[in-house]
């Protein structure tokens, strides 16, 4: 299993834009250091709580402050751009990382976002428009002539050489192009279906464990529709983690700062208007009212000395059927950064070697 970690970015809604900005590099370099593998930096337009419209510009600035994990938007929201101007845009950054980059892209999930650009995700207008602008950017980074692409909702032109010098001429770095990962939110994801119909990385939020396994199903009916055998080894997982010496110490540290606070103020309020707070409950007897921070912290999060995170991990593993990479979900921990950054250091070099150890036994 590898480490990395997932970062909407998120930040109160009190933080200063610059500021959340500087503290999302100051941790990309921390784990960077520390040795994880990668991190996706999320995109979002109308939500306070997820500040970031432009992961690209992070991870331009990430990649002059950290030297050996890949970064990725996770994700670009496919319905909000233009494929044409998307797939020269991360062509380009994809030069400028030279093989430190991936590609993640989604459809989205927030109803706001679908009102600010008038796409009907009620009716799966934007699942639509993903596979659409997906399969503009494919085309235009694998061919080499022109072509004109009409689609529904945009038309392209692959332009063939105009007044001897102007071409289309962009394509990326790594061919024939950079790792694609795909994010799903919905229970039985059809965004999550092109992952497996295309190869793709699926990545999913750990909100329990039948919203995993309607996950994994959705892959897998991707792939049968082309004849593909996923891999779990390419499943990114997103968990909240926090470890600390002690399980009280662990306990104490995630109740009382940035991680029960997003999920008070603006997580499990926003899944509960999406009707998926019974995905929360270790047993459905429970009132939505209970489940609050205090209750994930017993039934879902990894929360625990490096032996008690360790044990979390390993029933993780065996209740998701086994997957490739755990996305540790960042919060702005600018107010608790030394023991946020004891939490990630021990992940990697405590909790990772004890899972492999019990993996291996």
């Amino acid at each position: 299993m590898d480490i990395g970690i997932f970062m909407m970015p998120s930040h109160p809604p009190e933080r200063s834009l610059s500021d959340g900005f500087e503290w999302d590099l100051k941790h990309l370099e921390l784990c960077d250091r520390a040795g994880f593998a990668e991190a996706w930096i999320g995109e979002h337009f109308c939500s306070p709580w997820e500040p970031n419209p432009a992961p690209d510009l992070l991870i331009a600035q990430a990649l002059l402050r950290t030297q050996r994990m890949k970064l990725a938007p996770g994700a670009h929201l496919l319905p909000y751009h233009h494929p044409a101007e998307l797939a020269c845009r991360v062509a380009y950054l994809d030069h400028v990382a030279k093989g430190r980059f991936m590609f993640g892209v989604g459809s989205s999930g927030l109803p706001s976002d679908w009102r600010l650009f008038n796409v009907d995700g009620q009716a799966g207008e934007n699942r639509k428009m993903t596979r659409e602008a997906l399969d503009i950017i494919l085309k235009l980074w694998e061919s080499d002539r022109p072509f004109e692409y009409r689609g529904e909702y945009w038309t392209v032109n692959r332009i063939d050489t105009m007044h001897e010098t102007l071409k289309f001429h962009i394509k990326p770095y790594q061919k024939p192009h950079p790792p694609i990962g795909i994010a799903g939110l919905t229970p039985k994801s059809d965004t999550l279906e092109i992952a497996g119909e295309r190869g793709f990385m699926p990545m999913s939020l750990n909100i329990s464990k039948s919203y995993l396994a309607e996950h994994w199903a959705s892959v897998e009916r991707g792939a049968e529709k082309t004849g593909r055998t996923p891999d779990r080894n390419d499943w990114r997982i997103v968990r909240e983690v926090y470890v600390a010496e002690t399980d009280a110490e662990a306990k104490r540290l995630a109740l009382n700062g940035m991680l029960a606070r997003a999920y008070r103020e603006y997580l499990l309020p926003l899944f509960g208007g999406f009707g998926l707070m019974p995905l929360f409950k270790h047993d459905q007897n429970v009132a939505d009212s209970d489940v609050t921070p205090e209750y994930l912290v017993e039934h879902n999060w990894l929360v625990g000395s490096p032996r008690t995170v360790s044990q979390k991990l390993a029933d993780m593993t065996g209740d998701a059927g086994g997957f490739g990479t755990l996305l540790v979900l960042t919060f702005d921990f600018s107010e608790e950064h030394e023991a946020w950054a004891t939490s990630q250091q021990m992940l990697i070099s405590e909790v990772l070697p004890q899972f492999r150890h019990r993996a291996a036994a």
